[in-house]
């Protein structure tokens, strides 16, 4: 079947819907925020696909998935096996990198285990094979009647019950082995628990360390290597006493060296464990640097973030998180700390001398005792040494045993280089292992390459200086290593780097990761299903993912994109245009067919826009702000890759922020200038801002917002009626009403955050969860109040006709209808519709919201306050998610806003927006290393005339097509 086609398509608003397009096509599906986009391509093409394919699979496998409900479908034919590639940023865990989730960083550490050179930090010299003599004499070197234990290690942190082993040994003749640091005799039982790992050596030989012992000497270590396969380990303790001998044991904190024949430096001694994969990986103890786990960064509490205010209280500031109103511990504790050294809780910090104000922060050595009253009655006395407050609150965040602790905690901690590592996450070890490249690229450790952007890394591998043998060892690895690199810049990802956490991803670049990943699998015949790819990247970079998916689509793939990016729709092969609005008047194929096709059909707002019928106006050169004759103006900025910025933003008018993916926008807007305007303001909490020299004009604003595209709420509760701020009146309405005053119900009762009215099976979420071993928990329909929240004795009392479930069910733009007597609820509502969300329901739950959606529902939330006149808006990408109607729509809402005398700063890609700004920032030139400089700035025409600014090349074509 060269066709895949739905026919009777009626998931969610899809009205029974029926549409075919050719396989083995770039298909896009446009329309509308709310149109219907994803229930086509998701919740029914992608869903059938998956379900067809777990009922492929065997019974047993099937127990482990569970089972999927059919989408309400009649039939799809011709649909091939279907892979989703979404927004979703699934790698929150700090150790997931881009290079791990690529599997590039194994490849790496495999490169680096057989074919690196190692190097002595200490002598900066290549570490070559030693012999037998070389380790004796780096040995005999050591002080005379030194005591050695001659050790050959024989599993290094595995797993092992350890019984062959030890019969091993024995029938060898050796009567003893060090499990773990503790010697034990081969005679004993020894029993091994095979769930944990050991590391296991045969005690080879005890020998004091004397002119005459180098015979023995030279016998146990050659034992050993041959044991142990070339390594040696010596534990040496001081020559004090008796000649050490069977049956004394080994001296407690010995010091222990190992050696290798082929890794111990020449000149120092220093030795490297085996090069083997494992040392190079952060995730595994063998190769994690000790004092931070791997993770390169820790997490210290700050003292500014402690005391913000050097004159307020101890006990409002430096002891807030200590509680001493409520805790009966630290009540007592403190008491007895401030009658020792003489201050007191409501004293100020600056009040203080320095030495009581190191003993509270690092603690002291002298014991104090304290007397505290039980929970249960009576008292109890103590004494302890205070450790200080640091690490008094470092414990508790160790020990804390839920994430809303840790998280409130994390508040008032700053994140660290470990002072270990460097923040290089690895032992020593791993990182004096190199490989070397050509005469203008120095030698690279894994984590140097691993730091560089994506095409210094490929640019670096390509040039590797290898011997013909270890070229050839190493020619596969490089296949895969160059080949995914390659793929990850195709898609416009070149200025990441391996090491960049994928926790700090947007969701576009956490898609575009997995669809290079794609790539690199060279799959035929599948359906790809991609959402919106092109989010967060700039024109220049577009063209790249359009080629890629062209690439996906010539391996006899089919692609389907729900997608707004212009250039992507003209370079489709089929469209299916949704609407023709949004929510209920949602949910139809407005038009299908060729790009051309859909530019003739009057009904379809995308073809209108693609054939220039429609269009987002150019203000005139003169119609542009200049702003209130104020300024906002930081200078200096250098966090991350920004070199030394100074910016100047007109109060009163619209600044974009442009440039190419990682060139710096997101640095320059969200980590220096808004934390560092919040903090001159005083707005709540000091929050930590990135490096920049100074910041001026800070009086002329009242306030600063960010609106950013982080959810509104984390649980099924949240919803955009409780974050406006409308469902607190429509509760007091419902309270107000004659039959709820009769029965004496409060406001509470139509809470489904407090026990009351709500359906306590289900806690007001309406749905139940199902945690799901292996797999990510399931939500179902709570079967008690079948998903309606309430109990039955709540869901009596209703206003004109409906309950209050029947309330959390409309639309936005039926609540404004409906709610129009009652002037608190409609003016929340009308913001929501205002920025496009009127197809949306009072009481969607937060979770199901989009990046998009719920950034626009945040601003509706600010829209709704009164006196936003001298506020700055710091917005990221409004546009995500929205269609040229949309963005329209946003347009007018934002403008309003500045003419009404707030500022607006907002990182944008989008050129209908970007021609409607009153002036830009362009950022540049190139992402990464190569980027963090201003290219170009001034109004959209002045950038239009800049040869070296990429947005400024793609606005002038705009700009004449408008003239």
């Amino acid at each position: 079947m060269k066709t895949l086609r739905v026919q009777g398509a009626r998931e969610h608003n899809l009205k029974d819907i029926s549409v075919e397009f050719p396989r083995g096509g770039l298909v896009v599906i446009s329309g509308l925020s709310g149109s219907g986009k994803s229930s086509l391509a998701f919740d029914t093409i992608y869903a059938e696909g998956q379900r067809r394919y777990v009922e492929s699979l065997s019974a047993y496998a099937r127990q482990f998935l569970g089972l999927m409900e059919k989408p309400d479908v009649d039939y799809i034919e011709g649909l091939s096996p279907a892979i989703a590639i979404e927004q979703k940023t699934t790698h929150r865990n700090p150790r997931s990198t881009v290079g791990t989730v690529t599997e590039i960083y194994d490849y790496l550490r495999l490169l680096y285990a057989r074919v690196g050179q190692p190097y002595c930090p200490t002598c900066n010299i290549p570490i070559e094979e030693q012999s037998v003599d070389q380790i004796l004499e780096t040995v005999l070197h050591l002080p005379e009647d030194s005591r050695l234990l001659v050790l050959a290690p024989m599993l290094k942190n595995r797993k092992t019950e350890g019984q062959k082993l030890f019969e091993d040994a024995r029938r060898s003749g050796f009567s003893r082995m060090r499990i773990n640091g503790e010697e034990h005799l081969l005679e004993e039982d020894i029993r091994l628990d095979k769930r944990y790992k050991y590391n296991i050596e045969i005690v080879v030989d005890r020998i004091r360390l004397t002119a005459e012992s180098r015979r023995r000497l030279s016998d146990a270590v050659e034992t050993a290597l041959e044991l142990s396969g070339g390594k040696v380990q010596l534990s040496i303790s001081a020559g004090s006493g008796p000649a050490q001998n069977e049956e004394k044991d080994a001296e407690p904190q010995a010091q222990e060296l190992f050696f290798s024949e082929h890794n111990s430096c020449s000149e120092c001694g220093y030795s490297l464990p085996e090069l083997e994969p494992r040392l190079f990986s952060f995730n595994s103890p063998i190769g994690a640097c000790d004092h931070c786990s791997g993770l390169g960064r820790l997490f210290e509490f700050d003292f500014e973030l402690l005391c913000p205010d050097p004159e307020a209280t101890l006990k409002e500031s430096l002891l807030q998180l200590h509680r001493i109103d409520s805790s009966r511990w630290y009540r007592s504790l403190f008491g007895a700390l401030s009658e020792a050294w003489g201050f007191s809780t409501k004293d100020s910090w600056s009040s203080l001398s320095k030495n009581v104000q190191d003993k509270l922060l690092y603690g002291s050595d002298e014991q104090i005792s304290f007397r505290y009253r039980r929970m249960h009655g009576g008292t109890s006395t103590q004494k302890l040494k205070f450790p200080g407050i640091f690490a008094d609150l470092q414990q508790r965040y160790k020990d804390a045993d839920s994430e809303r602790m840790r998280t409130w905690f994390e508040e008032y901690m700053r994140q660290t280089n470990c002072p270990s590592c460097k923040g290089q996450r690895l032992k020593q070890g791993a990182l004096s292992v190199y490989l070397h490249s050509g005469p203008a690229l120095p030698r690279k450790s894994i984590i140097d390459l691993c730091s560089a952007p994506i095409s210094e890394a490929r640019a670096f591998v390509s040039e590797l200086a290898l011997s013909p043998a270890r070229q050839q060892i190493a020619s596969q690895i490089l296949k895969e290593v160059q080949a995914r690199l390659g793929f990850l810049e195709s898609v416009g990802l070149n200025y990441l780097s391996l090491e960049r956490s994928a926790a700090t991803l947007s969701g576009g670049e956490a898609q575009r990761i997995r669809l290079a990943t794609q790539i690199g699998s060279q799959l035929t015949g599948v359906l790809y299903i991609l959402d919106e790819p092109s989010i967060g990247l700039h024109q220049r970079d577009n063209q790249k993912l359009i080629d890629t998916l062209l690439h996906l689509k010539s391996l006899d793939n089919t692609v389907i994109v729900v997608e707004h990016d212009e250039q992507t729709l003209r370079v489709s092969d089929y469209i299916v245009d949704m609407g023709p609005g949004a929510g209920v008047h949602g949910g139809f194929v407005v038009a299908q067919g060729p790009p051309a096709k859909i530019m003739r059909v009057k009904e379809s707002l995308t073809g209108q826009f693609l054939s220039g019928k429609l269009l987002i106006p150019v203000p005139k050169p003169e119609q542009r702000r200049t702003g209130n004759g104020s300024f906002l103006e930081l200078r200096g900025a250098s966090e991350h890759n920004l070199k030394n910025v100074d910016i100047q933003i007109s109060l009163g008018t619209m600044t974009l922020i442009t440039g190419v993916s990682g060139s710096g926008k997101s640095t320059l807007l969200e980590d220096v200038l808004y934390p560092a305007v919040f903090n001159a303001l005083k707005q709540g909490k000091k929050r930590q801002v990135g490096k920049f020299h100074s910041l001026s004009g800070c009086e002329k604003l009242k306030k600063v917002i960010r609106i950013d595209q982080s959810p509104i709420g984390r649980t099924s509760r949240s919803n955009p009626a409780t974050y406006v701020g409308a469902w607190t009146p429509i509760r007091e309405l419902f309270a107000a009403l004659p039959d709820a005053r009769a029965r004496g119900y409060a406001t509470g009762r139509f809470s489904f955050n407090v026990k009351g009215g709500r359906c306590e099976a289900c806690e007001g979420g309406g749905t139940q969860r199902i945690e799901m071993h292996f797999l990510p928990d399931v939500h179902v329909t709570c079967d008690v109040c079948n998903g309606k929240r309430f109990n039955g004795e709540t869901l009596e009392v209703r206003y004109k006709g409906k309950n209050i479930h029947d309330v959390l069910e409309m639309t936005i733009e039926d609540g404004v209808e409906f709610f129009s007597a009652i002037p608190q609820v409609k003016a929340k509502l009308d913001t929501l519709s205002e920025v496009g969300l009127a197809y949306m329901t009072l009481g969607q739950s937060a979770v199901t919201l989009s990046g998009g959606e719920a950034q626009r529902v945040k601003l509706a939330s600010e829209l709704s306050k009164r006196g936003g006149n001298n506020t700055l808006y710091i917005i990221d990408e409004p546009t995500t998610g929205l269609h040229f109607a949309d963005v329209k729509k946003l347009l007018e809402v934002l403008q309003n806003l500045v003419e009404k005398g707030s500022t607006i700063c907002m990182i944008e890609h989008n050129l209908d927006v970007i021609k409607q700004a009153d002036y830009i920032i362009d950022m540049g030139p190139e992402g990464g290393a190569e980027g963090g400089m201003i290219v170009a700035k001034g109004t959209p025409e002045q950038l239009a005339q800049e040869q070296t600014s990429y947005t400024g090349q793609f606005l002038k074509e705009i700009l004449h097509d408008a003239g």
